[in-house]
């Protein structure tokens, strides 16, 4: 599974709100052992909504958490973009959906609010507990869930729940050497392709710095890959410090 944020909202990007899903959507993540792939913040543009929906339905391991735009005022562009990325452009009536709506708000359901049933027809409906106004997803892959944190964040604890993911244990490895960057890149370039490897250089006033994180699902090559870079900065010398290794 590939997991992606899809953060809808003017506002954000004009930072008249500031966004909370991506620090929670990826600290939830983590306790399953898993980062999120890609996290995309958009304006409220119904061209702009349809082509980043294809994009990622085009990803077939990619499993997709959209924040906004899903209820009734004319900015809510979210329900009709995903029938035209994801469906036959065409919105429906939801039967469920609308029974919700009226049992919660029962005449003042009408004439905006009862719209949030109108939902592409392959829709599956997500509880709300918050105020019962109903989510959507589709396919299993696509969880469209209103902006607001209170609302989507307490769905989001449910949907990985009931998704089959595979827990995974991630074992890392960091230290701080007192060198450049490049005295690494070889030792970089020679690891498995299955490791995962970073570094962040930084320069102080007394002399160069880099951050080395290696990590893997398998204990023993997460420890040999960062072995690797022990022995080159031992041979050559350069001073280094181990951070606590833990295991995410």
């Amino acid at each position: 599974m590939d997991f992606y944020a899809l953060i809808i909202g003017t506002e954000i990007l004009n930072r008249r709100r500031n966004d909370k899903h991506f620090e929670f959507l990826s600290r939830k993540l983590a306790k399953y052992g898993y980062t999120l792939k890609g996290s995309l913040t958009i304006a409220d543009e119904p061209n702009l909504i349809v082509s980043t929906l294809n994009w990622l339905h085009s990803l077939p391991n990619s499993i997709v958490f959209s924040f906004g735009g899903i209820g009734s005022t004319p900015d809510d562009y979210t329900r009709q973009a995903a029938a035209d990325a994801l469906s036959d452009g065409k919105l429906y009536q939801h039967k469920a959906a609308k029974d919700i709506i009226i049992s919660a708000l029962g005449d003042k359901a009408y004439p905006h609010a009862i719209k949030m049933a109108n939902l592409p027809c392959e829709a599956n409906i997500i509880e709300n507990p918050f105020n019962q106004m109903p989510a959507f997803s589709m396919f299993g892959r696509f969880f469209f869930l209103p902006g607001f944190p209170e609302m989507s964040h307490p769905m989001i604890l449910d949907i990985l729940g009931k998704l089959d993911i595979v827990h995974r244990k991630i074992y890392r490895h960091t230290l701080t050497a007192l060198c450049k960057e490049s005295v690494l890149i070889e030792t970089m370039e020679s690891l498995p392709k299955d490791i995962e490897c970073s570094s962040l250089p930084k320069i102080y006033s007394d002399g160069p710095r880099v951050i080395l994180s290696v990590a893997s699902d398998d204990e023993t090559k997460a420890k040999n890959a960062f072995e690797m870079f022990t022995r080159l900065l031992d041979e050559k010398n350069i001073p280094y410090a181990l951070q606590d290794e833990h295991e995410d």
